[in-house]
């Protein structure tokens, strides 16, 4: 595969091996291994880092199925800058327009790339890609005359061939991704292809058994004589190896009668042969860019899958006017040509914030705790299926804001426009495939509204006889649109404790039906039409201007949807064991202190505690505090970060003079957003001794 065109200088954003000590305590970093002799002495597992690159989403944890669909498919290869850039931070970094996919319902599986031997996918991807139901893979590649060498110690022998696959294995299992991308790009010595098929085979064989619904991509390059030729097809040349694994990843300079002509030779598998498209169009069927869609087109014809390679291509060549307008543009043509072919959440819970995992602010129940800039993939709540056409003027438009203050983390759904007062504006933004049994559905969504704009919740429901229910679940004042739905319900308003937002529940008991569909509802209220209808009949009424204005503008914060039985259940504060380690006091001349620190954390018991999203704090104590408990509401409270393992690093605390102690809180955070108060969390509190 060729290099983007600013990836050469990115190299360098991978760690300097001279320079990098992956054992020594520092700033928690994902990076990729580049020898050999590192795969097989497992010294990436000594690292100081590896814990911090554990996945914390499972695939299934949302009830997505563990096996592909027997459909095309539409994989997407991550190839840019060299990787390991923005998203190298493993607790998040400070860049507010980082790149990001949030077109999840469009994919299949993504596979993270860079011209490193072994590419270990950062675990925010695989976080971001697990919860919408996307597979994760990594990359091995040998290519050029390093890579050549590489390859013959690897295929030395039948044997080595097959322990480095248990090692690769065992990275993928150990890091909780799905698999690996094969990237062969040498000559061999006809000798060393039985060698080669074993390795192929074994970590097959390897990953099926380690982990459920695993895959071996294999990519077209090297052919069964050894030579590297790409084949651009699946032929007698390339097809021994992928008998040996779960698909091959086509070259993308393919012809117009290859997807064809690959589907006969694949036969029943035709699914799983990936035409692989540049979108950087160097020699792409189609021209890649604006114009990926044609090779899209031409694949759906043939019915096979696609690979798209270096979508990051609206991201480095900066594509007008901004990139969240350009990626929408771009996947929306992706989503004209191949369809939407989502892979739906079934499993309850379902709870999302619409974060992107970037923004300019995090907020926690409506309270912003930071104003800095921020980029974590991690945090990427579950993201709605809006489509990108451009908006007529007086329609209302739907999108995601991360600019503006949260109800949760960083990110807003906005609905913004013009509506007239007797009409309604539907909008699907999520699917699911929610199974309902004895307990009734619970329903809580926070909204930010201007004056008679309201926003209410419609759900479509269907029966195992395909009897189809939409309920609208809305606060008082929209009669006029029981006609529209099969029920409506109102919701009970709870006034939430942060300002302007208002958060709205309700419950539907539907057993034995589906939960389909998630539409907002924007709406106008009754007194706002009574009150026009007065001014229109000549009656005395409020300030016409207000009534009959058509402007619309409301905020979705958040969507709690579970049973009305699931409660979480936070163990308390002194069931947990909280310690720090890898401590580190630096001073400067004029007396200012600093700290880094390790902070660890899990029950006493020895149980697995079931949570993976955790938010962490510093409470700055004065002497007058160190020994009282009281609440910590009434003492300042600094937010630090997420985690989503049980640790989490601090690097270079600022500690102000007069500081005695510092009190470090994990607030536990569930999986339907709900967040223990701080007083109930654990912490770790230390003690700053005076020199």
């Amino acid at each position: 595969m060729s290099q983007s065109s600013s990836e050469t200088e990115a190299q360098t954003s991978a760690p300097d091996p001279q320079k990098f000590d992956p054992t020594q305590p520092s700033v928690p970093i994902s990076y990729p291994i580049k020898s050999l002799h590192e795969v097989e002495s497992r010294s990436y597992f000594e690292s100081f880092h590896y814990p911090f690159n554990k996945a914390s989403v499972s695939i299934d944890q949302n009830g997505y199925p563990t096996s592909l669909p027997n459909r095309r498919r539409l994989l997407v290869c991550h190839d840019m800058m060299g990787g390991y850039v923005d998203d190298k931070w493993v607790q998040g970094g400070t860049n507010p327009d980082a790149y990001a996919i949030w077109h999840w319902h469009l994919i299949d599986v993504f596979v993270y790339f860079s011209h490193n031997l072994v590419t270990l996918p950062p675990p925010c991807w695989t976080n971001a890609a697990h919860r919408h139901g996307v597979k994760v893979l990594g990359t091995f590649i040998t290519e050029w005359e390093e890579g050549k060498v590489i390859s013959e110690a690897l295929l030395a022998t039948k044997e080595s061939g097959q322990m480095y696959a248990e090692r690769l294995a065992e990275l993928a299992v150990a890091l909780g991704f799905d698999g690996w991308l094969l990237n062969m790009e040498v000559t061999l010595d006809q000798g060393r292809i039985s060698n080669l098929k074993e390795f192929v085979n074994h970590l097959t064989l390897t990953m099926h058994s380690s982990v459920p619904g695993s895959l071996v991509i294999w990519y077209d390059s090297i052919t069964t004589n050894g030579a590297l030729i790409w084949q651009n097809q699946l032929n007698q040349y390339n097809k021994p190896f992928f008998d040996l694994c779960d698909g091959i990843f086509v070259n993308y300079t393919w012809r117009e009668n290859y997807p064809r002509l690959s589907a006969a030779v694949a036969g029943d598998r035709k699914f799983d042969v990936y035409m692989g498209i540049d979108v950087f169009g160097r020699n792409t069927y189609g021209g890649g860019q604006w114009n990926a869609n044609v090779a899209l087109d031409r694949l759906r014809k043939d019915d096979v899958s696609a690979a798209v390679f270096a979508p990051g291509w609206v991201y480095e060549s900066k594509q007008p006017p901004n990139f969240e307008t350009a990626q929408n543009r771009w996947w929306g043509l992706v989503e004209k040509s191949w369809g939407a072919l989502p892979n739906n959440p079934k499993a309850l819970p379902f709870y999302t914030n619409f974060d992107q995992g970037r923004g300019y602010r995090i907020s926690v129940d409506g309270y912003e705790v930071s104003d800095n800039s921020w980029c974590n993939l991690s945090n990427q709540g579950f993201q709605p299926f809006l489509e990108y056409a451009v908006p007529s003027p007086d329609s209302i438009q739907v999108f995601v804001d991360f600019k503006e203050a949260s109800y949760s983390g960083g990110g807003n759904l906005v609905f913004k426009g013009s509506l007239e007062g007797k009409s309604h504006f539907l909008k699907r933004i999520f699917q699911g495939e929610f199974l309902l049994g004895e307990f009734p559905l619970h329903f809580m969504y926070s909204v930010k509204s201007d004056g008679n704009s309201l926003l209410g919740l419609s759900f479509d429901f269907s029966s195992t006889t395909n009897e189809r229910k939409s309920i609208l679940l809305s606060s008082e004042g929209m009669s006029h649109l029981s006609s529209k739905f099969s029920n409506v319900r109102v919701t009970r308003e709870l006034k939430g404790p942060a300002p302007g937002w208002v958060i709205q529940e309700g419950s539907i008991a539907m057993k034995g039906y589906t939960l389909t569909a998630i539409y907002a509802v924007c709406y106008r209220p009754n007194s706002y039409l009574f009150s026009n209808l007065s001014l229109e009949s000549g009656s005395s009424g409020r300030d016409s201007t207000e009534s009959a204005s058509t402007d619309y503008y409301a905020v979705l914060g958040h969507v709690t949807i579970k049973t009305s039985d699931y409660k979480p259940n936070f163990p308390v504060s002194n069931s947990w064991l909280v310690d720090g380690e890898h401590i580190k006091w630096t001073s400067d001349p004029k007396g200012s202190k600093a700290l880094s620190v390790k902070i660890n954390w899990k029950l006493k018991d020895g149980s697995n505690s079931g949570y993976s999203n955790y938010k962490v704090y510093v409470q700055k104590l004065s002497k007058e505090t160190v020994g009282n408990q009281g609440a910590l509401l009434g003492n300042k409270v600094d937010y630090l970060g997420t985690a989503q393992v049980s640790f989490f690093y601090v690097s270079d605390l600022h500690i102000p003079s007069g500081t005695s102690g510092l009190k470090f809180i994990i607030q536990v955070s569930s999986a339907d957003g709900t967040n223990q108060a701080l007083d109930d969390s654990p912490y770790y509190q230390l003690e700053i001794k005076e020199p």
